[in-house]
């Protein structure tokens, strides 16, 4: 695994959030997760893509969206 601090596949992100971050990838977090992401005026959106920036905010919410698929 990369040992880079900002994850740069869906492996690297899923571990970071389920095991790193001990968040459980639950259809209601993912989802609710894909509506931030998807809202430039979310407070937590704004400051995700000023420290990792836009395109980062949208591989993640691919991730996001990948994860939701998994769990459907």
């Amino acid at each position: 695994m990369n040992t880079a601090i900002i994850p740069q596949t869906y492996q690297e992100w899923h571990h970071c959030i389920t095991v790193i971050c001990k968040q459980p990838l639950t259809l209601s977090y993912v989802e609710e997760r894909i509506i931030a992401l998807n809202s430039p005026k979310d407070y937590m959106t704004k400051k995700f893509v000023q420290l990792y920036g836009e395109s980062q905010r949208k591989k993640t919410l691919q991730w996001f969206e990948q994860a939701k698929n998994e769990l459907k």
